[in-house]
């Protein structure tokens, strides 16, 4: 099982499950916890190889990874909690994770937040994953995951967010790296996917103004899935939504969910 931590309020019966995103860990959500605490009960969770998910070196060698197992890999624990339903809040690639887990069991999810949403990758983002594969036995993935920090949050005000998860990312292996990596060969119809389809779920995309990469994109599926989704975008602010401007991340998301109950 997947390591998890719990903050526990004895006055709700409601819970909040954080995913974090690719590199990173449960630690860039310790600008919300407190807050959320105050109302909900808060789950935190490290994706495999992550945090304190950290797998034996041999294991790290056999086991492929794919959207669907780490998707089971949240329900699991969930299970373990006999937590029957929560709100998800995401990050990055964590907001893919998150509407997989939608996708697969709608009715444990009671509503979706997904800050800095991959729901397509544009041109510039899709020459990353190019060279990132021509690379990624090549390269030490340290450089490869600095490269696409900057170019993914390249601005001054972004520079908290890249040297957090560049900072976490270190604490992976390379072929740990390898592996997360792998998941860019089936990304493309997964999200084509997302796009086409609308969940009858509350949900809220919150996004950096200065997230060129996916921002376009989100905007065109919220117009598409005007029924159950609504975006919320964030004045100077890049991609980590949730590290670079917490308090109006905190006070919007902590609205919709007490909406969502």
């Amino acid at each position: 099982m997947i390591h998890y931590s719990i903050y526990e309020n004895k006055n709700s019966d409601q819970w909040v499950t954080f995913v974090h995103g690719a590199g990173g860990s449960s630690s860039i959500w310790f600008k919300q916890i407190r807050d959320f605490q105050k109302q909900h009960n808060v789950l935190l969770l490290d994706l495999r190889g992550h945090g304190g998910s950290k797998s034996p070196i041999k294991s790290t060698f056999n086991q492929k990874y794919t959207f669907t197992a780490l998707a089971n890999d949240i329900l699991e624990v969930l299970d373990h909690l006999k937590i029957e339903k929560s709100h998800f809040v995401g990050i990055s690639l964590g907001t893919i994770l998150i509407r997989q887990v939608a996708e697969m069991y709608p009715n444990r999810v009671q509503s979706m937040i997904l800050g800095g949403a991959i729901l397509k990758m544009n041109f510039r983002s899709q020459i990353l994953m190019k060279l990132g594969n021509i690379f990624k036995y090549v390269l030490p993935y340290l450089i490869l995951y600095r490269f696409f920090a900057f170019v993914i949050m390249p601005k001054t005000n972004h520079k908290q967010s890249r040297i957090l998860f560049i900072n976490e990312a270190k604490k992976l292996y390379q072929k740990e790296f390898i592996k997360w990596f792998k998941l860019t060969a089936e990304i493309n119809p997964v999200l084509k996917w997302f796009r086409q389809v609308e969940l009858n779920i509350p949900t809220l995309y919150v996004m950096g103004q200065e997230d060129y990469m996916f921002l376009p994109s989100v905007r065109k599926v919220v117009e598409k899935h005007y029924k159950s989704s609504q975006l919320f975008v964030i004045q100077e602010c890049g991609h980590v939504v949730n590290v670079e401007q917490p308090a109006t991340f905190n006070k919007t998301v902590l609205s919709f969910i007490n909406a969502s109950k």
